[in-house]
């Protein structure tokens, strides 16, 4: 196999929580960069930034798995839900361990890093959360897609600063072209993209962002 299709996208973006209100808001123009309302910014320089806005987790998990869930794996899931959906890709027990899910980030879990580092110097360390790896660690955000979706195929991700996404996508391109099906989710920083694979026969992909 040598050609690799993107059939389903989906975006969580400054600009808008799904792939057509984004694309909308960037077709005319629009800019998603506003004051910061995530945290207090009074002893920043900076007081602007591109933030995502208004999720509605409850459309995408409960609130157990939200609160079980670090920020960038929320996106993860979102986007790629998102993206399933538009692919209409359906993941069975007989599927399900050719579909596969690859995310990358730069960094992972800060804010759950942020939040723990806090609770043990406050509380000490019998306080910390014990979802604190699987919030923190780059592939909990695979990990946590594939339980959500049912994919059982290759699970991996990628930590390369910038170069993340690049390399999660190539990596996400070769296994799909070597005939698996792939749900890929790219993740650097504030950027998600996601990637699946549709048919065996032609290898596709499918690609989601979150902004």
């Amino acid at each position: 196999m040598s050609r690799v299709v993107v059939t389903g996208l989906g975006l969580i973006t400054s600009l808008g929580n799904d792939l057509a209100t984004s694309w909308e808001a960037l077709c005319q123009g629009k800019s998603g960069v506003a004051e910061i309302k995530g945290y207090d910014t009074s002893r920043f320089r900076v007081h602007f930034a591109a933030e995502v806005r208004n999720l509605n987790l409850s459309a995408y998990m409960d609130r157990k798995e939200a609160r079980r869930n670090d920020p960038f794996e929320q996106l993860s899931i979102m986007a790629s839900k998102q993206a399933l959906l538009h692919a209409g890709l359906e993941i069975t027990p007989e599927n399900a361990d050719d579909i596969g899910v690859y995310i990358g980030s730069g960094i992972g879990g800060l804010v759950t890093l942020h939040d723990q580092f806090k609770v043990l110097h406050e509380k000490g360390p019998e306080r910390i959360s014990p979802f604190f790896i699987n919030m923190m660690i780059v592939d909990g955000a695979p990990g946590i897609v594939s339980i959500l979706t049912g994919a059982r195929g290759p699970n991996w991700a990628a930590v390369s600063a910038c170069a993340t996404s690049g390399n999660t996508i190539g990596e996400a391109w070769e296994t799909i072209r070597r005939g698996l099906w792939l749900l890929s989710t790219i993740c650097t920083r504030s950027r998600v993209a996601m990637i699946t694979l549709r048919e065996p026969a032609v290898p596709s992909m499918l690609t989601a962002m979150a902004l």
